[in-house]
């Protein structure tokens, strides 16, 4: 019985990683430009290739619980008490999702829920990953070399 869970465990654990991706920075600026994010809502392609890349390094299944009990899900780190629903500290789900949906390795849920979040009177600011590292810099590194 010990060994029968520990596999069951085991598998779990495999198809959970299988389920998460970290994008190399070409292939994710690509991703985003066919999703049209490059000038959506006036943020540049290179402003959120910066963004992810200081907000989860271009991981899909990244996870930050934060101080106020709020967790932030996902290649944007979405944050569950504006954006979507974790059963937890949500007051609000903007983008009408399950925070799990931000998790996996199919990013069209975080693209939308993200195109979503910068509509707000925030915009982009709403990312202080972007705040500190992307706004007012020079950010022609981040698709250096991408033949986009």
């Amino acid at each position: 019985m010990k060994m029968t869970k520990t596999l069951v465990l085991l598998l779990l654990l495999l198809v959970a990683a299988a389920n998460a991706k970290v994008f190399e920075r070409c292939a994710w600026a690509r991703t985003l430009k066919a999703n049209d994010m490059d000038g959506y809502h006036g943020v540049s392609l290179a402003d959120w290739v910066c963004l992810t890349q200081h907000e989860s390094n271009f991981n899909t299944n990244v996870k930050y619980r934060n101080t106020d009990g709020s967790t932030d899900y996902g290649i944007f780190q979405i944050n569950s008490r504006w954006w979507c629903r974790d059963g937890g500290v949500s007051t609000s789900n903007g983008c009408g999702i399950n925070c799990s949906q931000l998790l996996t390795d199919d990013v069209r849920k975080a693209i939308t829920c993200a195109k979503r979040v910068v509509r707000d009177p925030n915009g982009v600011g709403a990312w202080v990953a972007w705040r500190r590292h992307c706004q007012n810099r020079d950010l022609s590194s981040y698709l250096r070399g991408c033949r986009l």
